[in-house]
């Protein structure tokens, strides 16, 4: 047995929680009251190794988050560890290389606990959790080898301390509040708490780590008199800041995504997230950043600060799972290049352990819908397979006997079951993570859980279609154009059986009664919702899936993108949601509509991806509109400006413009198929992703009357280009064609 799993849990005890009662108010009078006990707690354990030690390595979790060190150095350069996940079901403990820390003599092994993720216990609070209760815990095991070759574990249970933290209050949603001029007080036994072990699993995820710090653009005084910092930037992370004040100074930092029409500090859209960080100065000179909570922001407000405001005495901390950068986008059109930074910056901003669909509000969560969209572009963006193996693994532990799945993952206490669109996330992410890197072990370890959500279906169908049910809808469509749900989640079910079908041939397991399945509801949603080769559904966002999802075919597969393109002349526009805007372009572009395909993606007025960059958007907004062009906002109920499910076009940039597409019998791009698309309003276009094989690339610019499409294929691949219908074959390396 690992040592880690023979190690006692050491619980936090309450009476060393209590946070101020004025720290407990909100910061305004509709906030509601957080709960008494959320102030992180100290653990310490004093141990003096036998002899020379050879090497030293440390396990360890937390029932929340933790910060651990060894002889005063932090251990490990991760964040927020352990992550996040159903504690009841998953649990992940990390295990560090200490072996440059441990000293002769006494050494001090101390971690600090807070809430993290783990939630409060509070009345008429939607965020009310079901992942494990408002205890916090911590438990390691620090192993010795010693030169002559033995072994010593010291693990968590008795002779370990614990005591109150300088941090009195920490909120992942709140922020922090830390006293540099707190006294702890003496260490007292830390009390065991008998809580399971069976849960624990190595870490499955990526770490979560600090990436980036960035320097204050610029530092200005807004119309309604306040001080406020910009990073120039929408991030998510937290600030590092240098402040010095008399003892007992109370300074407040602020967070925001935005300004208003009036250029003044806007915080509606938070909702009762306060994003506050404060700090009670002691006289002396400090430099400080949060341990336990993150912010989604681009400006700051230092209010009542003690001492001069700087701007070299503030940088913002970019912080998320360490993923490496894999995907690469750049033409002519500077508007463009804008847009797919800002689709770049929504992943580093909601990739953090789990794909959140905003980072700022009192929200933050794993909602399934914005992660089916987006996972194609997340996986060239980033190279997410390590990140989506812990995520699905999350929803597989966390879906419903009868198949469904929860809205978000992991699921909280209110969550619903199985909307369509947001459930064919078990299948849909799977099935791209497989193609992008080609590896059928997520297949594998999916497939269960695929086949659960199909089984719901089918268990639910009538004559082959899926009627009933509670659903979102194509979320946040414009105008009137609403698409029936009924259409939607036949669609989505036909669809996600296809994929499953795939899925079982990879992985040569039976499935021909899905086969037989998806033919059934296909003709099915034929007889119901097609006439004379038109879609009675007459939406862009139905027209668009019934192209991209192989539902129509021969005559009506050329009439139902007729009826497609007419739908977007007249509206003049996109008039999408998340379910129908990932499909859109795709839709227009492969069935012979690529010049509307780019009308669409250049348009800078309202509704348009460029929109918001023409507003000085540098991430991906939730609403097409969430700053009106009038300067007003949309709802503050709902309206984040760093959301990055309309961020799915990265996908189009890549395998439209560009034209790199993977090839669904030879994954991972071990065949490439180049096809890109060109239009008289670029100049050029190059794209690369960095695959398991190497670079693959695509370019092509305007030169001398002609257009010269340079690919790259890696080494022990190949490759077919189809430009202008005559089709190219290639081996490794880079190759050039010019065509008029």
């Amino acid at each position: 047995m690992q040592p880690i799993f023979s190690a006692r849990w050491l619980q936090a005890p309450l009476s060393l929680r209590e946070s101020p009662e004025e720290f407990r108010t909100g910061a305004c009078p509709d906030h509601p009251v957080p709960a008494a006990h959320e102030a992180p707690v100290e653990f310490l354990f004093s141990f003096t190794p036998k002899g020379a030690v050879r090497s030293a390595s440390l396990q360890a979790t937390a029932l929340g988050v933790y910060t651990a060190r060894l002889g005063g150095q932090k251990i490990g350069g991760e964040v927020l560890a352990p992550g996040w996940t159903n504690y009841r079901k998953r649990l992940q403990y990390q295990t560090y290389d200490v072996t440059a820390l441990v000293r002769g003599g006494e050494n001090l092994l101390s971690a600090e606990v807070g809430l993290g993720w783990r939630m409060h216990a509070r009345e008429k609070d939607w965020m009310q959790p079901t992942l494990g209760g408002k205890d916090t815990a911590f438990l390691a095991a620090l192993t010795l080898v010693y030169e002559d070759g033995t072994k010593e574990t010291l693990k968590t249970g008795e002779g370990w301390l614990c005591r109150a933290s300088k941090t009195r209050y920490s909120n992942i949603y709140n922020g922090e509040v830390y006293d540099a001029g707190f006294d702890p007080g003496e260490a007292v036994p830390a009390p065991v708490l008998h809580y399971p072990k069976e849960i624990l699993i190595p870490r499955q995820g990526e770490r979560i780590t600090e990436q980036e710090r960035l320097p204050v653009q610029k530092m200005f005084t807004t119309p309604e008199g306040e001080l406020v910092l910009d990073f120039g930037q929408v991030l998510t992370g937290y600030v590092s800041f240098r402040i010095e004040g008399p003892a007992g100074a109370k300074a407040t930092l602020r967070h925001a995504e935005i300004l208003d029409a009036a250029g003044n500090f806007y915080t509606e859209n938070l909702r009762q997230a306060r994003e506050e960080i404060v700090f009670l100065c002691d006289g002396g000179t400090h430099t400080f950043q949060p341990r336990f909570t993150f912010q989604g922001f681009r400006y700051v407000q230092p209010k009542d600060w003690p001492c001069e405001v700087r701007p070299e005495d503030f940088t913002a901390v970019v912080v998320h799972s360490e993923m490496r950068r894999t995907g690469y986008f750049e033409c002519s059109n500077p508007l463009l290049n804008r847009l797919f930074e800002n689709i770049v910056w929504g992943q580093k901003g909601n990739f953090l352990d789990i794909p959140t669909d905003c980072p700022q509000r009192d929200e933050r969560l794993g909602w399934t819908g914005d992660a089916q969209a987006f996972v194609r572009t997340a996986s060239y963006l980033f190279d997410t397979e390590t990140f989506f193996t812990k995520w699905l693994a999350d929803l597989a532990s966390e879906q419903f006997a009868s198949g469904g799945i929860p809205h978000v993952i992991p699921r909280m206490h209110w969550d619903g079951d199985s909307s369509t669109g947001w459930a064919d996330a078990a299948v849909i992410c799977p099935w791209q993570i497989y193609l992008t890197y080609g590896d059928r072990e997520i297949l594998r370890r999916q497939f269960d859980s695929m086949k659960g959500w199909v089984d719901y279906m089918i268990a639910r169908a009538e004559d082959g279609l899926w009627l009933g049910g509670d659903h979102f809808g194509d979320w946040l469509f414009l105008e009137d154009e609403r698409t029936p749900n009924e259409w939607l989640q036949n669609a989505y079910f036909a669809y996600s059986t296809s994929l499953l079908v795939k899925a079982g041939e990879v992985l040569g397991v039976p499935v021909e009664d899905y086969r037989a399945q998806r033919r059934r509801t296909e003709e099915a949603m034929r007889q119901r919702f097609l006439r004379e080769g038109k879609l009675t559904c007459n939406t862009q966002t139905a027209c668009a899936q019934a192209l991209y999802f192989g539902l129509v075919e021969g005559e009506d597969r050329v009439s139902v993108a007729a009826q497609l393109a007419q739908l977007v002349r007249e509206a003049g526009h996109l008039r999408t949601g998340f379910l129908g805007t990932p499909y859109l372009l795709h839709a227009l572009s492969e069935n012979g509509y690529t010049q509307l395909a780019y009308d669409l993606l250049l348009r800078t007025e309202y509704p348009s991806w460029l929109y918001p960059v023409t507003r000085g958007a540098t991430t991906v907004w939730e609403r097409w509109d969430g700053q009106r062009p009038d300067g007003s906002f949309q709802s503050k109920g709902m309206n984040s400006f760093n959301h990055y499910a309309y961020g799915a076009v990265g996908d189009w940039l890549f395998g439209g413009a560009a034209g790199i597409r993977t090839d669904e019998s030879q994954p991972g791009f071990t065949h490439i198929r180049f096809a890109p698309l060109t239009d008289s309003r670029l100049d050029y276009v190059s794209a690369r992703i960095e695959t398991r094989h190497g670079t693959v690339a695509s370019a092509w610019k305007r030169e001398g009357g002609l257009i010269l499409y340079t690919f790259e294929v890696p080494e022990g691949c190949t490759a077919t280009a189809d430009i202008g219908g005559t089709v190219y074959q290639f081996g490794p390396g880079v190759k050039t064609v010019s065509r008029e």
